[in-house]
């Protein structure tokens, strides 16, 4: 029983160093570019984009098409990095495992 007992404490332990990691993702920022540098989208490690920045020389009204795909590719970029620092942070506690739901 009182194996029983630790290991409880020892998952609750983990349980809550969880969701400190995965709060402390909230304040963690990734940034990722496009079109070398013109479009950078910043965001977080809950992937919510906080701001998204375009360079003058982005912009030609001729080709909105481009601007609307360097935008995609940095957003995407920004996600991507953002996945992998998650990945690293609550990789610690999953040993590597995918769990669903949890980031």
């Amino acid at each position: 029983m009182n194996n029983m007992n630790q290991m409880m404490k020892q998952v609750k332990k983990m349980q809550e160093q969880m969701m400190k990691a995965q709060e402390e993702l909230g304040s963690k920022t990734v940034e990722g570019t496009a079109g070398g540098g013109v479009v950078t989208v910043t965001v977080n490690g809950h992937k919510k984009v906080l701001n998204v920045v375009i360079k003058p020389e982005a912009v030609d009204p001729e080709d909105v098409e481009m601007l609307q795909d360097l935008v995609m590719t940095a957003v995407n970029d920004a996600i991507t990095k953002a996945d992998e620092i998650a990945n690293q942070d609550m990789g610690k506690f999953t040993g590597g495992m995918k769990i669903p739901g949890l980031f």
